[in-house]
């Protein structure tokens, strides 16, 4: 949030300054126009290019401030709603509750309320993945830095354990 704001306050700044900048420029030149000189027509000349420049730093800003996080977020997004497993607990866009029971291709059935009623819905209908955002706190708590929806699978313990048996039982050996 402090972010948005700070960019967004960085954006006004600059752009009031470039606003200004081009309004004393205009100005200088009607006084130089005015004056009949050939150093007003250059002035004139160089606010034609400096014009272009200014709408390429502009659309540079609104790149980097909008454009790029949305993609951002729409690809975290994706990721969410790709990786879904059943049991986790996840929540609509109209604000549904449920546990996943089971996956498609395109739609997901959840169990909803104490009479366990069952929907299916669109993945794109699944706003957040509440088990996933869970186990994501877990690991960084347990100090594994991971910052991806998909990272946030169940890890099955007992892959690990009959490793430590097979060196035991190699050692012994």
């Amino acid at each position: 949030m402090k972010k948005k704001i700070v960019s967004s306050l960085a954006a006004a700044v600059f752009t009031s300054a470039m606003a200004g900048f081009t309004s004393l420029n205009a100005f200088a030149e009607d006084a130089a126009a005015a004056s009949g000189s050939a150093e007003g027509q250059q002035a004139g000349l160089g606010s034609l290019l400096s014009m272009p420049l200014m709408l390429i730093v502009m659309f540079v800003l609104l790149y980097f401030m909008a454009i790029r996080p949305q993609k951002k977020r729409d690809k975290e997004m994706k990721e969410m709603q790709e990786s879904l497993q059943v049991g986790d607990e996840i929540v609509t866009g109209g604000g549904i509750v449920g546990i996943v029971v089971s996956v498609g291709e395109d739609t997901v059935v959840i169990e909803t309320g104490g009479a366990k009623h069952k929907l299916r819905i669109k993945n794109w209908a699944i706003t957040e993945n509440v088990s996933a955002a869970e186990r994501i706190k877990e690991a960084k708590a347990a100090g594994k830095k991971s910052s991806s929806v998909a990272s946030a699978a169940v890890v099955d313990d007992d892959d690990s354990k009959p490793k430590k048996k097979k060196k035991d039982s190699e050692e012994e050996e």
